[in-house]
């Protein structure tokens, strides 16, 4: 059977730092409470509806291989979807954290079967006033560092940007970081989930206890040295397509589309398109499926020649593995 544009069951998480905005932003009629985060595509989410119906992303990437991820990503990892798309609402602080990168992941980690995780935020709200923390403020060591956790001092020493909408910040492994308070966002990233916590405001879950640190393990893998840039630079493409942000793991571009747009598959890379405003019609071969604000569609390699047809206008954000 011939691959076709997948939309995928979203996986809805709760959190304690979780709003109460992205569920009507999603148009869903019963959001749970504190809702922090939408999966939107991911290797275990399930397809929601077509002839794949039921299954889940890894096994139609296990069963079709090259033809859904591409020959890139299959050279370097086989059948394995490697991306997770996500939205992000944050009410209050999330941690101060940090992620390893692929080395560390894959020894330390390697039980886990996790890769390490580079991320890029698109940055959809921010209330005035709202910021994030990417990297320290200058370059330290791992003895200040830790010696700044015991007494008090870990503010001091991180680097607080100012959070505005339409911002890419892009955060690669090792980057400790932080989305705080008034931010909603899209995340790109490897789909690993390895989250080493350096500290959570002695905030305690649900049974009273107080959140798990992993401070030996953030301290690992921790970059004290001279910090990325936050903000990525954006690249114009063309009069429709921006480029945000690009890397080894993922690329992610901005399409303003105001009048029907053809495009074509990489059979390169998959893509991940999400409506972030307005809404469009995709059109395919055999097919066609309108897309409403905050829904994501997995374009398969091999999918070639599609369509979009805005509804008036329509954002959208584009994501391959370059």
């Amino acid at each position: 059977m011939d691959l076709t544009p997948l939309i995928l069951e979203r996986k809805l998480d709760s959190r304690l730092w979780g709003g109460d905005t992205l569920g009507g932003w999603l148009g869903l009629a019963n959001a749970p409470a504190h809702l922090a985060e939408s999966w939107q595509v991911y290797e275990h989410n399930l397809v929601a509806e077509g002839p794949f119906a039921g299954r889940t992303l890894a096994d139609l990437a296990r069963d079709h291989g090259a033809a859904l991820v591409g020959t890139r990503p299959f050279a370097r990892g086989g059948a394995d979807f490697p991306l997770l798309a996500k939205f992000i609402d944050a009410a209050d602080h999330l941690s101060i954290q940090v992620h390893p990168d692929d080395a560390y992941a894959h020894s330390v980690e390697a039980h886990t079967g996790f890769h390490g995780k580079t991320e890029a935020w698109y940055i959809l709200r921010a209330t005035p006033g709202a910021s994030l923390i990417h990297g320290l403020a200058h370059p330290t060591t791992r003895a200040a560092f830790a010696d700044a956790l015991h007494d008090g001092t870990l503010s001091e020493l991180m680097r607080r940007v100012p959070a505005q909408a339409g911002d890419t910040v892009f955060v690669p492994a090792g980057t400790i970081h932080a989305i705080n308070a008034g931010i909603m966002l899209f995340e790109i990233q490897q789909k690993s989930d390895l989250t080493y916590r350096v500290y959570d405001y002695d905030r305690r879950d649900a049974n009273g206890q107080l959140r798990e640190l992993h401070v030996e393990r953030a301290l690992d893998v921790a970059n004290f040295g001279e910090q990325p840039p936050a903000r990525a630079v954006p690249e114009r493409i063309d009069e429709a397509r921006t480029l945000l942000v690009r890397c080894e793991y993922f690329a992610m571009e901005r399409w303003d589309v105001r009048e029907a747009r053809a495009a074509a598959t990489d059979p390169g890379s998959f893509e991940i398109l999400t409506v972030i405003d307005g809404a469009a019609e995709l059109g395919w071969a055999g097919g066609a499926r309108a897309l409403r604000c905050g829904e994501s569609v997995v374009l398969p390699a091999a999918l070639g020649e599609y369509q979009l047809r805005p509804a008036g206008a329509a954002a959208l954000l584009r994501c391959y593995v370059p």
